[in-house]
């Protein structure tokens, strides 16, 4: 059969995520919660490896960054061939790496781009060098959908701490003013028994979501799993705002499902595969 012939035979496809982010050698984190949170959502994942970390629950013990011009053919080579539906953006750790992330969203047009802003592990190993901190801002807020940072992550950007929800609304507004079209301050840090989430974007909305908090030591790679879950909606042809519902429900419930198993000594993993759905087809465009 010729490849004319072949290609009339397909009358569906995949949706597709891409994941540019580190590696976990735990499987909790990173691009292996990546993976593993597009696959349990029907989605099709590939990969772009921006570091290799050796880590497991109980912390990182060392870091080897990818070279930018490597990211950049590993980028290029799955865009040129297979297309993306929804991006996520993980682990950058220095300026270099955005800037090669900055150019290969321009180049490529990379369409639902979700920055989760990766900064400190749970553990508390810092991810990222100071000059970045400052790239993330200039290079990546404007070109992005949604940036996605936890409450450390936005008292980092913002410059001070954080610790109500008004303090929380403040701090969106900021990272909007920031270049941000719409951000989604995450404040499971804060103190008490409610989940806090807030939803905002430079249209005006604000968005709270109240949930009451989950007992669980296992919450390695949460806030990995809640951006590609993101993602994941996003690129199944959610909206913005039912895309971050969705993504919070997937994630309670991988967190409730796994929080009474072991599994290293430290802070385990969510459980990605509770209820997981069969790979979704979309209809061949045009």
């Amino acid at each position: 059969m010729n490849s004319s012939a072949i290609t009339a035979a397909f009358t569906c496809e995949y949706p597709r995520v891409l994941t540019i982010a580190g590696s976990d050698s735990g499987g909790g984190a990173g691009i292996q919660a990546d993976l593993k949170t597009f696959s349990a959502l029907g989605c099709f994942g590939m990969s772009a490896i921006t570091a290799l970390t050796a880590q497991n629950t109980q912390g990182v013990r060392a870091i080897h960054a990818v070279p930018p011009e490597m990211l950049r053919q590993q980028i290029d080579a799955v865009v040129d061939d297979m297309g993306v539906h929804a991006v996520k953006i993980g682990m950058l750790h220095s300026a270099d790496v955005v800037g090669a992330v900055a150019d290969a969203i321009d180049s490529h047009r990379l369409p639902h781009v979700v920055l989760d802003p990766v900064m400190v592990a749970t553990s508390g190993a810092v991810l990222i060098e100071q000059p970045a901190v400052q790239a993330l801002i200039a290079q990546l807020f404007g070109r992005v959908a949604l940036v996605t940072p936890n409450l450390d992550e936005a008292a980092l950007l913002v410059g001070r701490p954080l610790t109500t929800p008004d303090d929380m609304e403040r701090a969106a507004s900021e990272l909007l003013a920031m270049g941000a079209h719409a951000v989604l301050v995450k404040g499971g840090h804060l103190a008490g028994d409610t989940v806090y989430d807030l939803l905002a974007t430079r249209a005006g909305l604000r968005h709270w979501m109240r949930a009451p908090r989950i007992a669980s030591a296992n919450t390695h790679g949460t806030g990995c799993t809640l951006s590609s879950a993101i993602a994941a909606h996003l690129a199944l042809g959610a909206g913005l705002q039912d895309a971050v519902e969705g993504a919070r429900a997937y994630v309670r419930g991988a967190l409730a499902h796994g929080a009474n198993v072991r599994t290293g000594q430290g802070s385990g993993p969510l459980n990605h595969g509770f209820a997981p759905r069969a790979m979704r087809r979309l209809p061949l465009p045009g």
